[in-house]
């Protein structure tokens, strides 16, 4: 019982993160800098709301976000050449082998450690979404290109996490994520190739 009426206390802040996120994600698609705006009061919310669900990585994660989102919106203001808005880039094999290597090794770590030291749920699965998405978000805030099949990946294994946390607008907004998720591949893609051209 008591759970329920927490849960019923929380929903409304869900809500406003769901809508803040998924405005992130449309203007991101779009490459417009007010992206970083949603992304900023989205994360700040996700913060209270993961630690709330015993997801520490996850309430960890969304304060790097909110960093990011400072630090997003900085580069692409600042990377601009007057009206040209910052280009999209694409990075090597080597660097994403490099990283994806990072990412697991640190996941494991982290993984083990959550899972010996404290009471979280999906250890392994929540260490591994973190670091995916931190490495995801530099590459969203540096325009890069790749940045959107590590969404794909990250996204639909939160999916499972947070329907089992009860956090099902989460869950739902990482649906609506993995549908947007090719709109925004090709979207950047073709910005990235009217460039090249």
């Amino acid at each position: 019982m008591a759970i329920a009426a927490e849960a019923r206390e929380l929903a409304p802040l869900e809500v406003i993160a769901v809508v803040a996120a998924v405005a992130y994600l449309l203007l991101a698609i779009r490459q417009n800098i007010w992206c970083w705006l949603g992304a900023a009061v989205s994360t700040a919310i996700y913060v209270f709301l993961f630690f709330d669900a015993r997801l520490y990585m996850e309430s960890a994660l969304n304060l790097f976000y909110f960093a990011m989102a400072i630090y997003g919106w900085s580069v692409w203001y600042f990377g601009r050449s007057g009206d040209e808005k910052l280009p999209v880039s694409v990075w090597g094999r080597n660097v994403h082998g490099i990283a994806i290597t990072s990412v697991v090794a640190a996941s494991i770590l982290s993984g083990y450690l959550l899972a010996r030291y404290s009471d979280a749920a999906y250890p392994y699965i929540d260490s591994m979404t973190t670091w995916g998405a931190i490495w995801a978000t530099f590459l969203v805030a540096r325009k890069v290109l790749e940045n959107w099949w590590y969404w794909l990946v990250i996204d639909a294994a939160s999916i499972v996490i947070y329907w089992s946390r009860d956090l099902q607008l989460t869950a739902l907004l990482f649906v609506v994520y993995v549908v947007m998720i090719p709109f925004g591949l090709l979207a950047w893609r073709r910005s990235w190739r009217e460039q090249a051209a």
